[in-house]
């Protein structure tokens, strides 16, 4: 199955393929394989719009996820009826959004974007973070697809999310 990647903005420059790469390690990693998914890279004005939209905020956010499937319970995985139903959803990245923040805090941009992906994918599968053992369940869930994401690329990322809840 696939992982599209769409740059939607226009504001920063973007490598997609290492994003593409990545998300499908963490897909596997997620045990999610067999299912497609969608990237969009966005910029602050499409971001805002889809955060006003959805969550009543009007403003940029780092990430916004949008499952194809409801599912019963975090980590459980889908269950397709047919062929075409074999999509986790979309997950939208605030680029132009995260680029800012990393740029004020001296982060890398390409690492800090593929954990924010990571968190977009955990939302698709159903994690949360509204309480605090949901919150701890979806940060283990991300520590552990980006420490196998680790070990096959060699790379140091950990969960933004540490302490935030």
């Amino acid at each position: 199955m696939s992982v599209v990647v769409r740059n939607a903005q226009r504001s920063v420059p973007l490598r997609r393929a290492p994003l593409r790469r990545a998300v499908c390690a963490l897909r596997a990693a997620l045990g999610a394989s067999c299912f497609d998914v969608g990237i969009v890279c966005a910029g602050n004005a499409l971001m805002r719009r889809l955060n006003g939209a959805y969550r009543q905020r009007p403003e940029p956010t780092d990430v916004l996820s949008f499952p194809f499937h409801r599912v019963a319970a975090a980590g459980e995985l889908p269950r397709p009826r047919c062929r075409g139903e074999y999509n986790l959803g979309d997950v939208f990245l605030g680029v132009e959004y995260i680029h800012q923040q990393c740029r004020d805090a001296g982060e890398d941009f390409e690492g800090v974007l593929v954990v924010t992906a990571a968190h977009g994918l955990c939302h698709l599968l159903g994690y949360r973070h509204d309480t605090k053992h949901a919150w701890e369940q979806m940060y283990r869930k991300e520590a552990e697809i980006l420490e196998e994401l680790n070990r096959l690329t060699g790379s140091r990322l950990r969960p933004l999310t540490a302490g935030l809840f």
